[in-house]
């Protein structure tokens, strides 16, 4: 996980050590450490900012140690998250009765996957959520859910095909709140990120239900195409946090980063495996510590 960044930033630590009495040598390992982050998922953006900001750093004389150099980096990283609002997921819903959650993103990025695996984290909590199946264009996500239903013992309400995705999860609202459901999941379609026909139907979606928050689902694997959904959904129809899957297979790095910059939205979970429970709330702090190691 992450591995490729890890070492990006342990060559660079490692070369820049034996620089750190030569300004000018430092700026220029600077400058090739900024085409190694593009090289892993890194957004150019961001190596530019991340580039910046250490060159601004040496300038100021404040990089001397290699501890010096770390903490920086560290903190540097770090403060792309830690800018962001915090959202946690169990909070809202106890705040918010009826509590509902609109997950976008594309086909193939593990969407129908992870609303069931956040259904079972917050039944874990106490929580009596339902899955409503809204992808009515494509018959297989309905039948996903279902299968998912089966296995989590998890409620699904299912929509006819080609229904209208709207009012499929209006109703599925309804029928859950009159049996006492305090959690409503909605999957939507995702049959391709640049189809104007989809950024209307989830615009309907959304003003008819008026969700508590709007989950992006990105596959890590990926990499800037996930960053290019990200926008576009955040554009068409509005982003409240993100959700990362398949991360357990991911090595090289940049993603959770670039989202965190460049949406400027908080990244609530990762996906660590095909288990229900392999879904582990995102840390800032433990990805910091997987990509630039502490000082000793």
């Amino acid at each position: 996980m992450f591995s490729k960044l890890r070492e990006v930033f342990r060559k660079f630590i490692d070369s820049a050590t034996s620089l750190l009495t030569s300004r000018d040598k430092l700026i220029e390992l600077i400058e090739e450490l900024k085409l190694e982050l593009v090289s892993r998922d890194v957004a150019y953006e961001v190596a530019e900012n991340i580039a910046s900001k250490l060159a601004e750093a040496v300038e100021a004389g404040s990089i001397k140690t290699r501890d010096q150099l770390v903490k920086t980096l560290r903190e540097l990283i770090a403060g792309y998250f830690t800018s962001l609002e915090n959202i946690d997921l169990a909070d809202i819903a106890l705040k918010n009765r009826p509590f509902k959650v609109v997950f976008l993103g594309v086909n193939g990025v593990g969407k129908t996957t992870t609303i069931a695996k956040v259904a079972v984290y917050l039944r874990d909590l106490g929580f009596k959520s339902i899955m409503i199946a809204a992808d009515t264009f494509r018959a297989a996500a309905q039948e996903q859910l279902k299968v998912h239903s089966e296995r989590t013992g998890i409620p699904v309400f299912l929509g006819k095909y080609g229904a209208d995705p709207a009012s499929v999860a209006y109703d599925g609202i309804l029928y859950g709140t009159s049996r006492g459901y305090d959690v409503f999941l909605i999957d939507t379609a995702g049959r391709m990120h640049v189809d104007v026909d989809l950024v209307n139907e989830l615009k309907k979606v959304v003003r008819v239900v008026k969700p508590n928050l709007k989950i992006l689902v990105v596959d890590a694997l990926t990499g800037n195409d996930a960053v290019e959904q990200a926008v576009f959904f955040n554009n068409s129809v509005g982003v409240d946090g993100v959700i990362i899957t398949k991360v357990d297979a991911y090595e090289e790095g940049g993603v959770p980063l670039t989202l965190a910059y460049v949406l400027k939205k908080p990244i609530l979970f990762i996906g660590t495996g095909q288990g229900y429970r392999d879904l582990k709330v995102f840390s800032h702090l433990e990805y910091v510590d997987k990509v630039i190691p502490q000082v000793k």
